[in-house]
């Protein structure tokens, strides 16, 4: 089902000897990640920066990120596509249990309300790019719509079409509560 997904366009501006911006970069993001377990799911990493704040002539270490969380006193901007849920709760539980147990084994996950229920040292923004999902949170859900921004603590997403839904956008900063203990570790 992945294969089907349109590629994510990255284009990436930067300054010339003499200080005009230019488009030094126009291609298909490379960084993403799948889950065989959960085919139709794909999380493209955008970019992401490693200090704050960020120097625009950074090296791109964007390819090299791993989990979800970013890097220490850094950002990540991902774009994830997510697939209808199985009707069959122990089926659905077990691929989204797949994803947090191989890309995303960063974060605080415990799947109580809904099994891909998280929380990260993050302040999450999600942007709905295409299409309808629905936000879980521990009390409440809330649908976001294409061009809704949802700023996030634990939550979960929940998809009930029938086809992939569209991609949503979705950007970490590590927040207050990040200790150096976990920030490190990434």
């Amino acid at each position: 089902m992945n294969a089907t997904l349109p590629p994510i366009r990255r284009i990436v501006t930067g300054d010339d000897a003499q200080g005009r911006s230019r488009v030094v970069e126009d291609a298909p993001a490379a960084a993403i990640r799948t889950v065989a377990e959960r085919p139709g799911y794909r999380a493209v990493n955008v970019w992401r920066t490693t200090e704050s704040p960020a120097e625009i002539s950074s090296v791109d270490t964007t390819e090299k990120h791993q989990g979800i969380l970013p890097p220490k006193n850094g950002s990540i901007l991902r774009i994830i596509d997510f697939p209808p849920e199985p009707a069959d709760p122990a089926e659905r539980d077990r691929r989204i249990r797949a994803t947090f147990g191989g890309i995303y084994q960063d974060a605080t996950h415990d799947g109580r309300k809904h099994p891909g229920m998280h929380k990260t040292d993050t302040v999450d923004y999600a942007i709905c790019l295409e299409g309808e999902i629905w936000s879980v949170m521990d009390e409440g859900e809330t649908l976001m719509r294409a061009g809704d921004v949802l700023r996030l603590d634990r939550h979960a997403f929940r998809y009930e079409g029938e086809m992939p839904a569209g991609p949503a956008g979705y950007g970490l900063i590590p927040n207050r509560s990040c200790t150096r203990e976990t920030a490190a570790s990434r």
